[in-house]
């Protein structure tokens, strides 16, 4: 099986990146790589947390795994690639607490060797891509150096992409929410690293909001990776189908909610969370409040119809 395109990503996001929201994304951009939220090898190797019919609907998708064990990570990577995920990607790069304390995550970055170690069982357990997306320093970890160590080791050690989010963490102080806004951005740091490794793929994460800035990026990485501003305008993803991967036809913002109204209704366990994703479909409009709130009356206890008052708020105007 050939790598997937990463020329541009989905990112795994916690509460964001779930099933209903990536039926959705991958019907508004076919060649999109998507990510599943983070889900730690012990929830994997339970069996009740990974859906063949996912990685099958929703291909090329991609299973995050957030943790430190290299045996169980491995293991966790055969049963993802037995269930027909396109790659496994090894978390490094989340702030949180929780995260923290259980020992992977961003404090990985300070312990290249490990996440080498990780790798390298991942990479002997399954033929898919192992990929680590991480950040380009934590604390007071130097963005230059440490950042080239840190690369060097997962290069060695065979891993097929780095996803560098350009932003450094820090583990103290901040929240991970504050940790997506507050350090500030560095592409240039991110751009270096590609030069310095011309032959690992390098996908570009964080603050990215327009095509226009995927375009600009691909000229200086292999695949640039976008979360909350497809959360809040998941139409921008048909453009990203037409302007980046050259579709010559894409899904109009109706096409869009009528493919949301079918998932909704076939899946009412996924109600809300369907609602939720489709809720950025007005971004943009002069009717995205009026939108919204049609979407809040939605009920399957009413029947789960998506009433035509629902449609005729999604104006394109």
């Amino acid at each position: 099986m050939p790598p997937p395109d990463r020329k541009f990503c989905a990112a795994p996001m916690m509460r964001h990146s779930h099933r209903a929201a990536r039926a959705l994304w991958r019907f508004l951009c076919p060649r999109a790589l998507l990510y599943t939220e983070m889900l730690s090898p012990d929830a994997v190797l339970r069996g009740n947390r990974l859906s063949q019919e996912d990685a099958a609907e929703q291909a090329p998708l991609a299973l995050q795994l957030g943790g430190c064990d290299p045996r169980k990570m491995a293991q966790a990577a055969q049963v993802g690639e037995q269930v027909g995920f396109a790659e496994v990607n090894i978390n490094c790069g989340c702030p949180s607490g929780r995260v923290q304390r259980a020992e992977f995550g961003a404090v990985l970055m300070n312990k290249p060797d490990c996440v080498a170690d990780m790798v390298r069982a991942m990479k002997d357990a399954v033929s898919i891509p192992v990929t680590v997306k991480c950040r380009i320093a934590v604390d007071n970890m130097d963005s230059e150096s440490g950042l080239n160590i840190f690369a060097a080791a997962l290069a060695d050690a065979g891993a097929d992409a780095l996803i560098v989010h350009a932003r450094k963490a820090w583990l103290d102080g901040l929240s991970p929410a504050q940790n997506r806004g507050v350090p500030p951005l560095n592409y240039g740091r991110v751009h270096r690293l590609k030069l310095d490794f011309p032959d690992v793929p390098i996908v570009i994460n964080g603050g990215l909001q327009t095509v226009s800035d995927i375009s600009r990026e691909l000229n200086h990485v292999d695949g640039v990776m976008m979360g909350r501003a497809i959360v809040r305008n998941p139409m921008m993803l048909a453009e990203i189908s037409e302007t980046i991967f050259g579709a010559e036809k894409t899904p109009t913002r109706r096409e869009a909610l009528e493919k949301g109204a079918a998932l909704a209704m076939l899946n009412p366990r996924e109600w809300r969370r369907t609602l939720s994703a489709l809720a950025g479909l007005g971004h943009g409009t002069r009717n995205a409040r009026a939108f919204r709130n049609a979407l809040a009356q939605l009920s399957p206890a009413r029947g789960g119809v998506f009433s035509p008052g629902v449609f005729a708020a999604l104006s394109d105007g």
